[in-house]
């Protein structure tokens, strides 16, 4: 079994989060992964961090793809930040609206992922390798499903060439979404975000948070467990790699690991599917 890879990290807060980061990177790294990629935090609250993780990760011959988000920043700050990058090498963004930090009220010069799209293209044309996201299940803030494929194709249309879900744990929603956007005469790449499970409280945090939906048999069972991590871990595994498995039959054209900066749980599934030797 073979398919490309990408893996999500998050800027560590601390000295000793970085050297961990560093280390899950070089083992991940012998995947040859297509390329990791680095979050920003709400407002670029976590600008100086992830610039710095970003260079870090440089140094181990992957991809790196900072994620850059524009809800409530201004176009000059932008600007400075793809300066930087591309004076650093980098040839791929994650394009994101984001979340605006607690407090804060006006939504900036770029309000959404789409005026951020069109704006790198306007600086700087082809340079960019341009990812967006995509939401199987609906962006929690849309009014409708129809409404959540508008908003996708209009970063398609601005300029965005290849797109990241959301993670999901129902199948059907990858399909669904896909076949949609495909009888609307998109062939983007639309690559399923994996999120190994290996604490339930977690990820039953996360998923509220992001509307991604756990089956309830899932939820109930991953709840009966309590403390066993253990049990968790093996259930998340075989449920997750199951999942996996099916995308990759569905035709995925990759998949990316959410690895929490974590390197057991995405080892596990990498080599259950074959991806990588132990």
């Amino acid at each position: 079994m073979s398919i490309p890879v990408s893996f999500e990290y998050f800027p560590p807060k601390s000295a000793a989060g970085a050297e961990k980061l560093l280390l899950v990177h070089q083992q991940l790294a012998r995947l040859q992964p297509a390329y990791a990629s680095v979050t920003y935090g709400a407002g670029g609250s976590t600008r100086e961090r992830t610039l710095q993780t970003v260079q870090a990760l440089q140094a181990y011959g992957v991809d790196i793809a900072p994620h850059l988000s524009c809800i409530g920043d201004s176009r000059e700050r932008l600007r400075e930040i793809l300066a930087i990058y591309r004076a650093q090498g980098l040839r791929r963004i994650v394009a994101l609206r984001g979340d605006l930090p607690s407090g804060q009220v006006g939504l900036g010069d770029l309000p959404y992922a789409v005026d951020l799209v069109r704006y790198i293209r306007a600086e700087h044309g082809e340079h960019f390798q341009i990812e967006v996201a995509a939401y199987p299940e609906q962006h929690p803030q849309a009014e409708n499903y129809e409404q959540g494929i508008d908003h996708f194709l209009a970063k398609i249309d601005a300029g965005a060439d290849a797109a990241i879900t959301q993670y999901f744990f129902n199948i059907d929603a990858y399909e669904h979404f896909v076949n949609r956007v495909r009888a609307r005469g998109y062939s983007t790449p639309i690559t399923p975000g994996i999120m190994p499970i290996s604490h339930f409280s977690n990820l039953l945090r996360f998923s509220e948070a992001c509307g991604a939906e756990i089956p309830r048999w899932l939820k109930k069972q991953l709840s009966a467990y309590g403390d066993d991590t253990s049990a968790i871990a093996q259930l998340g595994e075989e449920f997750v790699g199951r999942l996996c498995e099916k995308l990759i039959a569905l035709g995925a054209p990759s998949l990316h690991f959410y690895t929490m900066n974590q390197y057991e749980p995405t080892h596990r599934l990498c080599l259950r599917l074959g991806l990588m030797e132990s």
